[in-house]
C-alpha cells in the first residue's frame, strides 16, 4: 500500500451516533486527506452505518474491544503514512484544521507532535477539559491545561492564541509523526483509555523531540464519549494510569520523594469524595493504587526499555516548577495566567 501524507484515524466502540453527528465535519474539512475508521469490534451498527453512508472511508476492524490506547497501536499498524492524526470521534472540525496542525510542524522539525486549540461542543466560547490550548504537568505529575485547571475550565478570549511548546498534547486531536510515534514505542496499551497520550508525550520529549499547540486549528470536543466525568472507571483510569506515568518517565532518585507526595495528595482527593459521599469513587482510588504497586515489576521493565532507546535524555520543559493542587486548592488560583511558579525550559 502506498504511503499517504497524512492519515485521519477515528477509534470507534459503540459510536454509530457520533460517527452520524462528527462525520459530516470531518469529510467536508479534510479533503485530500485519508480517513481511516478503526472499529474496537462495536456491538452497533456502526460499521455497516460507514459503509453505507461513507465509502469512501477506510475501515479497519479490530477483533475485540481492545481499549483506546491498543486500539490505536493495532489500527496504525495497517496504515502506511508519514504523519498520523488519532481524532475521537466526538470531535467536530472546522476549516483548515488539518492544514495549520501541518504546517506547525513542517516549520519545526524538532517537533514531533501537535494538537489544535479544544473548545467545549456544547459551550463553545470555554475551553474543553481534554486539552483546551495545551497541556502540561507539575512537578508531581499532576496534569493540567492553558485554559483549564483541574476542573475551572476557563472562556476563550483568545488568551491562549499563540503557537507554544507544551508538556503534552491531548489525545481528543493529535497530529504525530509516525515514525516518531512508533519509534518511542506507540501508546502503553495497558493504559486502556486515559493519560495514553501524556504517557506517549512525555516519551517522546524524552528523546529529544518537542510537542507543540497551534490554536490557529480549533476544534469543538464534546467530551465523555467513551466515560462519562463522573464515571469511577474514569476515576480508576484516571489515578493508576497518572501514577503508572509519573513512574515510566521521571527520573529515579526524584521517585523516591514524589511517589510518597502523590499517596498522601491522591489520600486527601479520597477522602473528599468520602465526605461529599462518592464512596465509589474513593474505592476506585483505592483499587487504582493497589493495581498500579501490582504492576510495579512490569512498569521497571518498561522503564528499561524508554531508557534504552537511542538519543534518550530526561526533558523538563512544559513542567510546571511549582504544585498545581497547592495553586488550585491553598491560593484559590483559577486561570493559567494566575500561575507564578513557572516553568522548567
Amino acid at each position: 500500500m502506498p504511503e499517504t501524507k497524512v492519515a485521519v484515524v477515528i477509534l470507534n466502540y459503540n459510536g454509530k451516533h457520533h460517527l452520524q453527528k462528527f462525520l459530516p465535519s470531518v469529510v467536508e474539512h479534510s479533503q485530500g486527506y485519508t480517513i481511516y475508521i478503526a472499529d474496537n469490534c462495536s456491538k452497533d451498527d456502526s460499521v455497516s452505518f460507514v459503509k453505507s453512508s461513507y465509502p469512501e472511508i477506510q475501515l479497519i476492524n479490530n477483533p475485540k474491544n481492545l481499549g483506546y490506547a491498543e486500539g490505536y497501536n493495532q489500527a496504525l499498524k495497517h496504515i502506511h503514512a508519514q504523519y498520523y492524526i488519532l481524532l475521537n470521534s466526538d470531535v467536530e472540525v472546522s476549516a483548515g484544521w488539518i492544514d495549520t496542525l501541518l504546517e506547525a510542524l513542517e516549520n519545526n522539525p524538532e517537533a514531533a507532535a501537535c494538537q489544535p486549540k479544544l473548545l467545549d461542543y456544547r459551550k463553545r466560547d470555554f475551553f474543553e477539559y481534554a486539552g483546551a490550548s495545551g497541556g502540561y504537568i507539575d512537578t508531581l505529575g499532576y496534569p493540567f491545561c492553558r485554559g483549564r485547571l483541574f476542573d475551572q475550565l476557563e472562556r476563550d478570549n483568545a488568551q491562549y492564541n499563540s503557537s507554544v511548546e507544551i508538556f503534552w498534547a491531548s489525545g481528543a486531536c493529535l497530529l504525530v509523526r509516525a515514525e516518531v510515534f512508533h519509534r518511542a514505542g506507540g501508546l502503553d496499551g495497558d493504559f486502556f483509555a486515559h493519560m495514553e497520550e501524556i504517557d506517549l508525550c512525555w516519551r517522546i520529549k524524552n528523546l529529544g523531540y518537542s510537542i507543540l499547540v497551534e490554536p490557529r486549528s480549533t476544534v469543538y470536543h464534546l467530551g465523555g464519549g467513551t466515560l462519562e466525568k463522573q464515571s469511577t472507571k474514569k476515576t480508576y483510569l484516571n489515578f493508576r494510569n497518572n501514577f503508572s506515568t509519573l513512574f515510566k518517565n521521571e527520573k529515579g532518585n526524584k521517585l523516591f520523594y514524589k511517589i510518597p507526595l502523590r499517596l498522601v495528595l491522591d489520600g486527601i482527593a479520597g477522602i473528599k469524595f468520602l465526605f461529599s459521599g462518592q464512596v465509589l469513587h474513593t474505592i476506585a482510588i483505592l483499587k487504582a493504587h493497589f493495581h498500579f504497586y501490582l504492576r510495579i515489576p512490569s512498569l521497571i521493565k518498561k522503564r528499561r526499555q524508554i531508557r534504552s532507546l537511542p538519543g534518550f535524555r530526561h526533558s523538563k520543559t512544559g513542567v510546571y516548577k511549582g504544585s498545581i493542587v497547592f495553586e488550585r486548592y491553598v491560593l484559590g488560583r483559577k486561570t493559567f495566567s494566575e500561575l507564578e511558579q513557572g516553568f522548567f525550559s
